[in-house]
């Protein structure tokens, strides 16, 4: 076969087109092996640092260790020290628990004394009062003292307001920790008879659980036979406020 002058010039520039191709690809292919070689050796010496981590905190793991050892030699009998300071821990939260049923206990029975005629009462369980703001209103202290902590021990959040309303801001003050509140407590015997009268037009304008309370120091956490506070229970409420009205 015998090539002309044009068939040999195509097939020149054909060589040349190839040449050039491949002279690119030769290039991509060296900077894909570069970059290559640059992440391996990150990852070599990401490795080692890793490596060097490690044993780091195994070194400083076997020294705790050993200063554990020797504490536990220098002190005789620390493990059975701890395992009775564990016991104590539990025998400790054992008797909070047998706390509150002993007071659980106490306000069922106080709460079915005579004189409670007309209202269904029983203590309120921890669950009821747990995320919930629990206002108590009147001046006795020792009676709220003993409240907070009744309710911050079932996971409730205490309120304390003195039962007074003289000036405008104190009836804001109020009115306020009324709106905050989920249950309201009041000392009929230890608020003004403003305060009195706001505490209860509030708690039944809005449904809320509304306790009266004679005797500061019972301080019992009750609560109606339905979820809200019912008409039978403002209806012993109301026959309380008459007598304090009487006062």
């Amino acid at each position: 076969m015998t090539l002309t002058a044009p068939d040999f010039e195509q097939l020149a520039a054909e060589h040349r087109t190839l040449l050039s191709q491949y002279g690119r690809v030769q290039s991509r292919c060296s900077e894909v092996i570069a970059a290559q070689a640059r992440s391996i050796d990150a990852l070599q010496g990401e490795v080692i640092r890793l490596r060097a981590a490690v044993i780091w905190k195994n070194t400083a793991l076997a020294a705790r260790e050993e200063r554990v050892a020797a504490v536990e030699s220098a002190i005789p009998g620390l493990p059975r020290r701890l395992a009775l300071a564990r016991k104590v821990e539990s025998l400790v939260n054992r008797i909070q628990d047998l706390m509150r049923e002993r007071l659980r206990s106490q306000w069922r029975m106080e709460a079915t004394a005579p004189g409670k005629a007309g209202i269904v009462v029983e203590a309120v369980p921890d669950a009821e009062l747990r995320a919930k703001s629990v206002l108590c209103v009147g001046r006795d202290e020792s009676a709220a003292t003993v409240a907070q902590q009744v309710v911050e021990r079932a996971g409730g959040q205490f309120m304390h307001h003195d039962g007074g309303d003289q000036g405008q801001e104190a009836g804001a003050a109020l009115e306020a920790s009324l709106l905050a509140a989920d249950l309201v407590i009041c000392q009929t015997g230890c608020v003004s008879h403003n305060a009195y009268w706001r505490v209860q037009d509030h708690c039944k304008r809005t449904g809320k659980q509304c306790v009266l309370v004679e005797q500061p120091q019972a301080m019992l956490f009750v609560r109606s036979a339905d979820a809200v506070v019912a008409p039978a229970v403002f209806a012993a409420q109301e026959k309380s406020a008459e007598s304090v009205r009487m006062e």
